[in-house]
């Protein structure tokens, strides 16, 4: 049985890398894509929201393909969707908007056909879909996910984030493709560089997993990616290097970027760290929105209700087809 009202899902945005665990470290943020899903008669994709322009509305359009890939595993035939999405997610800026989509995707398809797959049957579906199991994990289950994928099965292990610890984000207003931040890596690293990775990513988490955060500064450092991304966001460069003297614990580019991503106490102030990471892309002709996010220890969810209930969710501008409407 099909639940016939439909089903809503939360997702979370999330953060990839952390510096040195390049494709392997994911953590949710407070920033979220919600998916309403309902049998229909033909398929329609509506979308809501700033952030979603452009997108494909019909049978094309990812949460639809992910969500046939569901019934396929199921064994049931397809059937049209009616689909309402609303996003905070920026595209294309390093914040996981296409893990949020692929996750909700198929957490909603799966709630709507009473949940035949298990959680680590849409995590494999999910890793082989993105080609790695970082933002995913992270968008699936929340908190810190640290986590590996051969190609066919995933693995993780979730950290739940420390009450203190929090997120400053700068978010550049350009889009940053992944395919042509990973064009500017290169096909091999040295020995000396795969041994720094292995050792900081390690101590990353043994770090994030014990509190022991003024062991983060360090633990962040990357020679796989940021290096030779540095080039790709202006300003990214010094506010590695001195947002420490901000009371940022460590920085990195999240994900492909081209946001930027402080880890600080968010028990205290950090507006000097909001005012210099602002200043320092303004000076680089970089706008940018920059503010605080808290980890997200939930993941994706199905909230109570129906699908129709997404409506409450959408603000009155967007709903009423003042912007973004597709």
């Amino acid at each position: 049985m099909m639940q016939q009202n439909g089903v809503l899902v939360k997702v979370p945005a999330s953060t990839a890398n952390l510096g040195p665990g390049f494709d392997t470290l994911g953590m949710a943020l407070s920033l979220y894509t919600w998916i309403g899903m309902k049998p229909a008669e033909t398929t329609v994709v509506r979308m809501f929201g700033p952030e979603l322009g452009g997108l494909p509305a019909d049978e094309t359009n990812l949460i639809v393909q992910v969500a046939k890939r569901v019934f396929i595993e199921a064994g049931i035939e397809f059937c049209p969707l009616e689909i309402d999405v609303y996003s905070e997610i920026p595209l294309t800026r390093g914040l996981g908007s296409s893990a949020s989509a692929i996750v909700g995707a198929l957490v909603a398809a799966n709630a709507l056909l009473n949940s035949p797959l298990s959680d680590q049957q849409l995590f494999d579906m999910a890793s082989a879909w993105e080609r790695h199991p970082d933002n995913v994990g992270a968008s699936l289950f929340g908190g810190i996910v640290v986590a590996s994928w051969d190609g066919k099965q995933a693995r993780h292990v979730r950290l739940e984030p420390h009450r203190s610890l929090g997120a400053v984000v700068a978010i550049p207003k350009f889009h940053l493709e992944t395919k042509a931040a990973r064009g500017v890596l290169p096909e091999q690293v040295s020995m000396a560089d795969a041994v720094h990775n292995v050792s900081h990513s390690s101590l990353l988490v043994a770090a994030l997993s014990t509190g022991q955060f003024e062991l983060l500064y360090d633990a962040m450092q990357d020679r796989l990616h940021q290096p030779y991304r540095m080039s790709l966001v202006p300003g990214m460069k010094r506010v590695l290097e001195e947002s420490r003297k901000y009371g940022a614990y460590g920085v990195a580019l999240s994900g492909a970027g081209p946001t930027i991503l402080a880890l600080v106490n968010q028990l205290q102030s950090n507006d000097e760290l909001v005012a210099f990471m602002n200043d320092t892309l303004q000076q680089c002709g970089v706008e940018a929105d920059v503010f605080l996010l808290e980890p997200s220890s939930v993941g994706a969810a199905c909230l109570e209700g129906s699908a129709d209930d997404i409506y409450s969710l959408i603000p009155e501008i967007y709903r009423s087809g003042l912007a973004a409407e597709v």
